[in-house]
């Protein structure tokens, strides 16, 4: 996200006051932002400005900051809950597009060849800019599906144009995820774009091979190829060296003893832009990642994965084209399209390699030992590392599980806040007894922790309560979690109401059905997954939850 000087950021539907340093920046990144407006200040009168605000009006809707005196972000409650006003802007709801692929928009050559010069024409995008775009989209796709651990060594294959530079790109990028890309790029050009893009390449010691250093036994040090060989433009037959380069790859295919996943940027390499593999010379792609919009020839694409790259395409390009595109989640610059893979559940299997868990290196403090495993997860940049299955049970046995967030640990316990009327807080209360799961999945570890409930002191949930940011406060209000809503939108009506109370900026006091719960642990078990599922399981147990003696035991994986 673009953040400006004096500019508040909210969600979705917002407006953004601008500063003439983040004017020209704001031209290239607008269209992936959920805006609704732009707020010029008034007073701005230089060139810069004028330009910006001439080529923004076409596309967003400009006001001056006249129009809002002495604005304050709270007056802006709506954004937090309301989507923004698209327009006529066809975008597919939710995930519809995952179950019917024919709900998407699919180019003709000539619509795709209109678009790109359009982008690069009145929209002013330059191609340097769309190739960055697109090349990180591409490697943000595989970094979805293909995990750096076990696809670490990929194989680039570029061609000679536009097609070829996203690969550039994506290698760029995808050594920055962690992986190790090779380039095979043997019709290089002397356009000043792609020199850099090489260069930038070389600076990062990414090795590049020539055309007679690839067959069929050196594809064997590779877990992945990228096809960045031909794009939307290409027509007729590969010539050499790349005629004999598609051979090895369709090889690839057909002989299971070295099939490698291949993954196709924008167009599969050997196939027509609209009738797909109409001659059967084409590759089979594992993985296609469309750009801007896919083409008629994937909806050919039988593979497992089909992503769209390049969150790049204004409104004012979709609505002429009438494109029918996903929604993008969240920051993503990627999304999942076509139909889901089938997948046979008994056959989904991992390794587990990681570290050993011994007896004399496991800390003999459970609490410390939690604290060391806890940082690793956090140092290891997984999404919310705090997340943890709250399993809760009803006086009569009936169980119930869900995830929470830890928000405190000591050497009393772990915290977590909740309604307490809500069906998890019911069931503690009538049966304090509890047990907590955290799993880090690219650490092969997890944590049970079972133990004895019990409410935090109002001075503690007081003191969460008003930390957390205002519109959580409000929610906290709201929500009277697990009760029967007629609709969204009484919940949105409530929110609304509960916003415009505390427009002023006033306290929030904590609601007095809210607060903390902190389980105090008699069990305490660390697992490491190892090899062959013989994993490594330590318990550390104690009596009671007053008892500070802990026995510390090897389980059976």
């Amino acid at each position: 996200m673009l953040v400006c000087r004096r500019m508040t950021t909210w969600s979705s539907g917002c407006s953004l006051r601008v500063s003439p340093g983040d004017a020209r920046a704001l031209l290239r990144v607008f269209s992936s932002l959920s805006c609704s407006g732009v707020i010029f200040p008034s007073t701005r009168r230089s060139n810069t400005f004028k330009q910006v605000r001439s080529k923004l009006s076409n596309r967003i809707p400009i006001s001056g900051s006249h129009l809002f005196p002495r604005l304050k972000p709270v007056e802006f409650w709506k954004c937090m809950s309301v989507g923004p006003d698209r327009g006529n802007m066809a975008v597919i709801d939710t995930l519809h597009h995952l179950h019917d692929p024919d709900s998407l928009s699919y180019l003709s050559q000539a619509e795709a060849s209109a678009i790109d010069e359009e982008l690069m024409g009145s929209m002013g995008f330059s191609i340097d800019q769309l190739m960055e775009l697109a090349g990180l989209s591409v490697a943000s796709a595989i970094a979805e599906v293909y995990r750096v651990e076990k696809y670490k060594h990929i194989l680039v294959i570029c061609g000679p144009g536009n097609n070829g530079g996203d690969g550039l790109v994506a290698s760029r990028h995808l050594f920055h995820f962690g992986y190790k890309p090779t380039i095979l790029y043997p019709k290089r050009t002397d356009k000043p774009i792609y020199k850099s893009l090489v260069t930038q390449l070389e600076t990062l010691s990414i090795p590049f091979l020539d055309e007679d250093q690839l067959s069929s036994a050196s594809l064997k040090d590779y877990n992945l190829i990228l096809d960045s060989i031909f794009g939307f433009s290409f027509h007729g037959n590969a010539r050499p060296p790349f005629d004999k380069i598609l051979q090895l790859l369709r090889d690839i295919n057909i002989n299971t003893n070295t099939q490698i996943p291949i993954v196709s940027v924008d167009i599969p390499s050997g196939w027509d832009v609209e009738l797909g593999d109409k001659d059967g010379l084409g590759l089979k792609p594992d993985m296609l990642v469309s750009l801007t919009a896919p083409k008629l020839c994937a909806k050919t694409f039988r593979g497992s994965h089909h992503f769209l790259g390049g969150r790049f395409v204004p409104p004012g390009i979709a609505e002429k084209y009438n494109l029918k595109l996903p929604p993008y989640p969240g920051s993503s610059v990627c999304v999942r399209i076509g139909k889901p893979p089938s997948v046979d559940v008994s056959a989904l299997r991992e390794n587990y390699v990681g570290a050993v868990l011994l007896e004399e290196h496991i800390n003999k403090d459970p609490f410390k030992q939690f604290q060391e495993w806890f940082e690793d997860a956090v140092a290891a940049g997984l999404t919310e590392p705090n997340a943890m299955t709250l399993a809760t049970a009803t006086s009569e046995g009936h169980p119930s599980a869900r995830v929470v967030l830890l928000k405190g640990y000591d050497h009393r316990g772990f915290v977590w806040y909740t309604n307490y009327g809500s069906r998890k807080a019911s069931e503690l209360l009538s049966n304090p007894w509890a047990s907590l799961v955290f799993f880090w999945d690219k650490l092969h570890r997890q944590i049970r922790v079972e133990g004895k409930v019990e409410k935090v002191s109002d001075e503690e949930s007081d003191e969460y309560f008003h930390s957390r940011p205002r519109g959580s406060q409000i929610g906290a209000i709201v929500s009277r979690q697990s009760e029967v809503l007629p609709g969204r939108q009484t919940l949105d009506d409530q929110y609304k109401s509960i916003c415009e109370k505390y427009a002023d900026g006033s306290y929030i006091p904590r609601p007095n059905f809210w607060g903390g719960f902190r389980l105090l642990p008699v069990s305490i078990e660390f697992w490491q997954g190892r090899e062959s599922r013989l994993h490594d399981r330590l318990v550390f147990t104690r009596e009671g939850v007053d008892d500070d003696q802990w026995r510390m035991q090897r389980l059976s994986p």
